[in-house]
């Protein structure tokens, strides 16, 4: 496989795959640099709306297509905002300053602040492709009671590692590359990468 699209907008999540992908010889594309319109995300589990993203994308482009499906889930809150992560304080449009003040304002008084980021990644060779290739990370830390660092994108201001004593947004891109739940779910998955 030389070339694939990320089934992606987010520029952070594009940032992250080209680095990651790099170095294997593979040219990533970008929906939007082929046209593509975003898929739409109506199921309730990250795997599925990876996959809906992934094939949507294959049929638009004809080319092998990357998904990912992720978001932060928070023990306290039932899991939540889980699949509306990007969403969770309303999508119009999407931000995450007004996210991040949203968590922060549930989380008040709360103890329990054990949160764990989780990554689905589907690799689609066509758009019927019956044997997708699915690999899943997660990074697990706490909830800060306030944002610190610029680094990063998303949740990582307030995304506490409390063995590194700092935010993933603390984090340099190449210690987050070795240890987020995107990053380990793509080492899962470039295992199981069809080879030529």
């Amino acid at each position: 496989m030389k070339k694939l699209v990320i089934a992606s907008n987010n520029p952070g999540k594009l940032r992250e795959f080209q680095r990651m992908l790099a170095p294997l010889g593979i040219e990533v594309l970008t929906q939007a640099q082929l046209g593509i319109s975003e898929a739409e995300e109506p199921h309730c589990t990250f795997v599925e709306n990876a996959l809906a993203k992934a094939r949507h994308v294959s049929r638009e482009s004809g080319l092998p297509a990357l998904a990912d499906d992720s978001g932060i889930c928070v023990e306290a809150l039932g899991g939540a905002p889980g699949v509306i992560s990007a969403r969770y304080a309303g999508d119009n449009p999407k931000s995450d300053v007004r996210n991040n003040e949203k968590l922060l304002r549930e989380m008040q008084g709360v103890a329990d602040r054990r949160a764990h980021y989780y990554c689905v990644l589907v690799l689609v060779r066509h758009a019927d492709d019956p044997q997708p290739l699915i690999a899943e990370g997660e990074w697990h830390g706490e909830i800060f009671h306030e944002e610190r660092g610029d680094g990063g994108f998303g949740y990582d201001p307030m995304f506490w590692l409390p063995q590194f004593g700092k935010t993933a947004a603390e984090l340099t891109h190449d210690e987050k590359a070795q240890i987020s739940h995107r990053a380990k779910a793509l080492q899962v998955l470039m295992q199981r990468f069809p080879r030529a």
